[in-house]
């Protein structure tokens, strides 16, 4: 048994065209776009940013976005050759699959999970931050213990206990219902995140607008602040300031970026993949990277970093209009209804996703079959979107949302740099084969898109070094327990 057989790219192609076992192709290059944007534009810009802010580096927090926009291009120009090329879906999964073999198409996909699953589970429990912020317009709130997880603590001004979380019922509500809505099928899916899509751009654009002339320069002040060590109210030190604190934060608000690399996991339900790929890729990171960048500088400018510490901590953008924006009271509780269906476009997709990569594994007999069970009407993996919403679940109502947001992060970011190697990797062995989209300066872009993400890896600190490891752990003893007896590789005949 071969642990780095690959999967050839004829046997690809053709599982592409089974379309009588196949997913359902109706998806256009702007229903791509407005995927990748509906998953990017979410939990990352409206709390993470923030999140970044008062644990990392403050109002440097806008170059941190620059850092990880530059790390997701070099990247997404590597995703866009593969998508291009190998119009399957599974995203970084397949395409490690065809280029370094079985044992590393396991590892990414079991990595993926992080990403996808993990990352539906952290917007979920932002999902419910602000949803309480909406019923506070009505005098009505869920309870703390209700709204939190078990790790979380609620503390009065004097530091004692007020409260603690016992389980997070909104989260695991809208989980509940977008898995309902993905089992349906894909095309009502992608059209409700359109809907979705526009509004929330509008709000963005809005806040940006409005915001701009209630910037205090002195937020802004000093730029990047001192390089020094941060202890937040859970008890965990952070850098704060100075390079580390840049690069620490680009691994925080790097969450904010996740989104666009899904558009290729829904490949084999585009209509036009080979054309339509790359724009969906390029074309929504593109957009959001320029209004991540203007977003960041606005917020942190209205808002102080210790803002950010304290009162604004959650639902922090609606907390900034409201206190220095009062002109716009009502931009506030606009922002807090447009988050809240935007986060929901976010973890659709991300559910979409996770689902989709874990179609291809079941296929190449990695995962159960179960997994790639299609439903006889609706055309949708129904059984992994269940089984997901368990798993996910599970984590939306009991992890607390720092812990799950970073560990998506440090597993997306290293599912990066194998897409990066793996685009170099094909150029060598395979210089032959059609590309319809050619991601330029090889070697260069895919060796600095290897440097950025391992620098934004370095920067997110030894604790999620190890929760990776950790994970990455239970993949490889998992794989050799199941998996690589079960493989139709090394099963040719089953």
């Amino acid at each position: 048994m071969s642990l780095f057989r690959k999967k050839s790219l004829d046997l690809l192609m053709n599982e592409a065209d089974d379309s009588e076992k196949g997913l359902k192709r109706t998806l256009t290059a702007w229903a791509l776009i407005a995927l990748g944007i509906g998953a990017i534009i979410g939990a990352g810009l409206f709390v993470r940013t923030a999140a970044a802010a008062a644990n990392n580096a403050g109002p440097s927090v806008t170059l941190a976005f620059i850092v990880a926009g530059i790390g997701c291009a070099l990247a997404g120009l590597c995703y866009a050759e593969f998508a291009s090329m190998i119009p399957i879906a599974g995203s970084a999964y397949t395409y490690s699959y065809a280029t370094m073999g079985e044992m590393v198409a396991w590892i990414i996909g079991w990595d993926l999970v992080l990403e996808y699953a993990i990352g539906a589970a952290t917007v979920s429990i932002a999902w419910s931050e602000y949803l309480n912020k909406l019923l506070a317009y009505f005098d009505l709130r869920i309870p703390y213990e209700w709204s939190h997880s078990p790790f979380e603590v609620l503390k009065g001004a004097s530091g004692q206990v007020v409260a603690s979380g016992i389980m997070n019922i909104p989260a695991l509500f809208i989980v509940f219902v977008l898995t309902l809505l993905l089992v349906r099928g894909m095309k009502e899916s992608a059209f409700v995140n359109s809907l979705i899509v526009i509004a929330k751009v509008a709000i963005v654009l809005l806040v940006i607008a409005l915001g701009w002339s209630f910037i205090d320069p002195a937020n802004h002040t000093p730029f990047i602040p001192e390089a020094g060590i941060y202890t937040d109210d859970q008890g965990v030190d952070h850098n704060f300031g100075g390079i580390m604190g840049i690069l620490g934060a680009a691994g925080v608000v790097f969450f904010a970026f996740i989104g666009f690399d899904a558009v290729s996991t829904a490949a084999q339900e585009a209509k036009n993949p080979k054309k339509d790929m790359p724009i969906g890729i390029l074309g929504s990171l593109a957009i959001c990277t320029v209004l991540y960048i203007l977003f960041a500088y606005v917020l942190t400018g209205i808002a102080s970093t210790e803002d950010f510490r304290s009162t604004g901590k959650e639902a922090s953008v609606t907390y900034a209009i409201q206190t220095h924006m009062t002109d716009y009271g009502w931009l506030g509780k606009l922002v807090t209804v447009a988050i809240l269906a935007g986060f929901s476009s976010v973890i659709l997709v991300m559910l979409m996703g996770q689902s989709r990569v874990f179609y291809s594994m079941s296929r190449d007999g990695l995962v159960p079959k179960v997994f790639s069970d299609v439903h006889p009407k609706f055309r949708t993996p129904y059984k992994s979107n269940w089984i997901f919403f368990v798993f996910v679940g599970l984590f939306a109502a009991f992890v607390p949302g720092d812990i799950v947001g970073d560990m998506t992060s440090i597993g997306t970011l290293f599912a990066f740099m194998l897409v990066c190697a793996g685009v170099w990797v094909l150029r060598i062995k395979r210089p032959d084969l059609p590309r319809q989209f050619k991601t330029p300066l090889v070697p260069l872009v895919p060796i600095l898109g290897i440097l950025v993400c391992g620098a934004m890896i370095y920067g997110l600190g030894w604790t999620n070094w190890i929760r990776l490891l950790i994970w990455m752990a239970i993949g490889v003893v998992i794989y050799f327990a199941y998996s690589i007896r079960k493989s139709k590789l090394n099963n040719p005949g089953k």
